[in-house]
C-alpha cells in the first residue's frame, strides 16, 4: 500500500510540472515571432542563437524532461505494485 501511495505521488508530480510546462508554452507561444520546427515544443526547448538573433524560447526542455521521466517512474512503481504478488 505505501510504495501505491508513493508512486501515486511521484506519478502526479510529473504530470503537473508537465502540464503545467506546456500550458505556460501554450500561452507563451503566440508572442514568438521567428522559431523553426513546432512553435510548442520550439517554446519549451528553444534552440541555438544564430549571430544577434536573440531566441523567444521558455528555455524549459529540462524541467520538462523531468516532468516525463517522474511520471514514467510513478507509472512503472504502480503497475509493478498492481502485479506483484503477495
Amino acid at each position: 500500500m505505501k510504495k501505491t501511495i508513493i508512486g501515486g505521488i511521484i506519478m502526479l508530480s510529473g504530470v503537473l510540472t508537465a502540464i503545467s510546462i506546456i500550458l505556460a508554452a501554450t500561452i507563451y507561444a503566440p508572442s514568438i515571432t521567428s522559431w523553426s520546427g513546432s512553435k510548442l515544443w520550439f517554446a519549451i526547448f528553444g534552440a541555438k542563437a544564430h549571430g544577434s538573433e536573440v531566441v523567444q524560447s521558455l528555455f524549459l526542455g529540462t524541467p520538462f524532461i523531468i516532468g516525463i521521466l517522474l511520471v514514467t517512474t510513478g507509472l512503472i512503481i504502480l503497475v509493478k505494485e498492481y502485479f506483484s504478488k503477495d
